[in-house]
């Protein structure tokens, strides 16, 4: 992009620097400079070392675990908002705490609104996302959010698989809603598997709603955490007679044993995209970039244009 990139700066939080270099590279401009200090203690510090006195911010930041990210992110708004920033926008690719959306037992607390009235209170004027865990999250909100979708750099890498007997899935009835939207699009059938849960992160039982035998299924979900939901229906499609299973999911958290999950599983691979950077190496996982859709978004909400037309569904 050749535009003139004076107006804005893109600044990044220690843990999504990767992935904010990667878009200042797409709009062709300098990742801005910030100085985190740490302390002995683990508490730490924000300084902007170049003016921001009336310009747009956008600071880039994962809120993936740990919470320091979160606690950085917070410094990094409020220091923006104490040095004269004209707009704060916070670019936020992977929003943690999305699976509290709502009261689900008796004296629980709801994260995703704490973290959006934190965000709120230490003064962010725009949020841009991507596929947050419920849509409702949005309400949370008194800013104006940008939910942006992993589907379009995920669609077109199952289409360029040119699998034939395609099949999407969906590994809970929850998510149905989102593989049902790459069915449409691809134009092939949709299978549901139904799961119980005996309690968080462990799977009871699993059953399929459709027919795999012979098919190459793609199953899709929003994050992949310790992988045992996706692996386990990634086995019994197999067992059912699927001819291979792949799986596609926006958010790499794959935390715990999850990538020897995957490992030992009957998926061909899984593919993310990079809203949470992957240490652990795995040779069934890929991940592909969202830099040049967080930097179109960047340069339309700068510039005041449409972001719809970037939607592919």
């Amino acid at each position: 992009m050749s535009e003139n990139n004076s107006n804005f700066l893109v600044f990044s939080g220690t843990n999504s620097r990767y992935l904010a270099e990667k878009i200042c590279a797409s709009l062709n401009c300098p990742l801005g400079k910030l100085l985190i200090t740490r302390f002995s203690d683990g508490e730490f510090a924000v300084s902007y070392e170049e003016s921001i006195r009336g310009r747009d911010v956008f600071l880039v930041q994962s809120t993936f675990p740990n919470s320091d990210n979160l606690m950085e992110l917070l410094l990094m708004v409020d220091a923006a908002k104490r040095a004269s920033a004209r707009h704060i926008i916070a670019v936020i690719p992977y929003f943690g705490w999305a699976r509290q959306d709502r009261k689900d037992k008796p004296r629980v607390s709801i994260g995703a609104k704490l973290v959006a009235d934190l965000l709120s209170a230490a003064g962010i004027n725009r949020l841009i996302t991507m596929d947050l865990h419920a849509d409702q999250i949005q309400g949370f909100f008194n800013v104006p959010v940008d939910h942006l979708y992993a589907s379009g750099v995920l669609l077109p890498y199952v289409q360029s698989l040119k699998l034939k007997d395609l099949v999407i899935a969906s590994p809970d009835v929850g998510g149905s809603k989102r593989a049902n939207t790459y069915a449409k699009y691809l134009g092939c059938p949709l299978v549901l598997c139904n799961k119980t849960r005996a309690r968080a992160n462990i799977v009871a039982t699993m059953q399929i709603i459709g027919d795999v035998k012979g098919k190459n299924v793609v199953i899709i979900d929003d994050m992949v955490d310790t992988a045992g939901t996706i692996t386990k229906a990634a086995d019994i499609m197999k067992q059912s007679g699927a001819k291979t299973v792949r799986a596609c999911a926006s958010h790499c958290v794959m935390s715990g044993p999850a990538s020897e999950r995957v490992q030992d599983s009957a998926l061909e691979e899984i593919v993310f995209t990079d809203s949470i950077p992957y240490a652990n190496r795995c040779s069934k996982v890929k991940q592909i970039s969202i830099a040049d859709m967080f930097a179109e978004t960047i340069h339309r909400v700068e510039y005041n244009e449409s972001i719809s037309d970037q939607y592919l569904v």
